[in-house]
């Protein structure tokens, strides 16, 4: 069962959105046009990766103000904030930058190599 969000949990939701989401709207636009970020992650039946879908929703999040943000919204980011520190944790050893790791992370709005 889905309950409404209150205002402190929005703001939460949003403050940690805006510090795990360091990429543009226009870097992550880019990013989802290359084949590494089609490349990645789970197809959610319609030849399109869930994370890169998330990624189309997350760039019309940030062009939205967030007065006008609506509890739609607020689930997303929550479910980007999620995925961001649980894949985070899975971080592999070694270097990163080319791995689908991070491609998967970039589909999300994180850019890794931004520490």
């Amino acid at each position: 069962m889905s309950t409404k969000l209150d205002e402190k949990e929005e703001k939460e939701i949003y403050q940690e959105f805006k510090e795990l989401v360091n990429m543009t709207p226009a870097a992550l636009e880019k990013w989802l046009k290359t084949d590494e970020s089609k490349a990645v992650g789970w197809d959610s039946g319609d030849g399109e990766s869930i994370g890169h879908k998330s990624g189309e929703r997350i760039i019309e999040i940030l062009h939205t103000k967030q007065a006008d943000l609506k509890e739609a919204d607020y689930k997303h980011m929550q479910k980007v904030n999620s995925y961001i520190k649980r894949h985070s944790a899975q971080k592999p050893k070694g270097d990163v930058s080319e791995t689908n790791w991070n491609y998967s992370l970039k589909n999300w709005g994180h850019d890794y190599s931004k520490k």
